[in-house]
């Protein structure tokens, strides 16, 4: 299993906002140059963060995107999920009538199996759990650095 761009730069964007929740809207333009992603990008990707309530827009001079709710409240899975759609390995987990041989197949056991675990670890780190993961990290390289 590979994670699309789009839920790559989606939690990057995300995090960069979580980083700065509280001091008010933060425009795509500065997320998009501390980033090194495409402001044209994530104004895509922001789309169906906003739809899912994750993400408020506000307009204006002083406008600009903030987090909808605390970090402490958005799952890494409520993130990928929109952008990456349902986390199914292979097509029979989600769609059964795709395969006659679901009823005995194993396999498909174990791929539903793997698709809960990754869920399951999803839904249990918080953008406010990346963030200060992220600020660990980034306080561990100032001291190595020095």
């Amino acid at each position: 299993m590979k994670l699309s761009t789009r839920t790559r730069y989606g939690v990057r964007l995300m995090l960069d906002l979580a980083c700065r929740y509280g001091n008010g809207p933060i425009f795509l333009k500065d997320v998009a140059g501390r980033e090194g992603i495409s402001e044209k990008y994530l104004s895509q990707i922001i789309i169906p963060l906003r739809s899912r309530g994750l993400v408020r827009s506000t307009r204006g001079a002083h406008g600009g995107y903030s987090l909808a709710k605390p970090p402490g409240e958005i799952t890494l899975w409520e993130i990928m999920e929109p952008l990456e759609g349902r986390c199914t390995l292979v097509d029979c987990v989600e769609h059964a009538s795709v395969c006659h041989r679901v009823p005995t197949c194993a396999a498909r056991d174990i791929w539903t199996k793997v698709g809960e675990e990754i869920s399951k670890s999803l839904n249990a780190v918080t953008l406010g759990d990346l963030a200060r993961m992220s600020r660990d990290k980034a306080e561990n390289d100032l001291t190595q650095n020095i």
